[in-house]
């Protein structure tokens, strides 16, 4: 396994939550609440097993070219709905860190603003990997070309 988030470990967990905004919320609102969540997950757990994380707005965009369900132009879920992914050195550690008394009421004003309640998700990591610089990726399809007939 290639590592892209440093520090990452191979038997490390990835937590998912999916957010579906309720009507009278704004992205805004998500941005500044899951802000002030990550702002303390990173203060009061980056040494407690929180290795890191993003958020993932649905842009809307539907992948034709990815997709087997049909030729949709647009997703329904554009600017409704966001993904919180983190990262953790394990799955204990990701527990603990949502009893800690300084996240719970962050992380209820988050769920204020959730159409589907909450369920996160807990992955173990089987890949990750960087794309090649270009040289790199010049030296892979060379390889490849090289041991493919072969």
């Amino acid at each position: 396994m290639s590592q892209l988030i440093h520090n990452f470990p191979a038997d490390g967990v990835v937590t998912i939550n999916r957010v579906i905004l309720k009507p009278e919320y704004s992205i805004d609102d998500l941005q500044e609440r899951v802000a002030m969540l990550c702002e303390n997950v990173k203060t009061y757990h980056s040494d407690t097993g929180f290795v890191g994380g993003f958020v993932a707005l649905n842009s809307g965009a539907v992948s034709n070219e990815g997709s087997t369900i049909g030729q949709a132009v647009e997703s329904p879920m554009k600017d409704k709905e966001a993904l919180i992914i983190t990262f953790w050195r394990s799955f204990e550690e990701h527990e603990a860190s949502h009893r800690s008394e300084t996240f719970q009421p962050l992380f209820q004003e988050v769920l204020e603003l959730c159409e589907n309640g909450n369920e996160e998700i807990a992955y173990e990591m089987l890949w990750s990997g960087a794309a090649y610089s270009p040289d790199e990726a010049k030296a892979a399809r060379e390889a490849k070309e090289t041991h493919q007939a072969a």
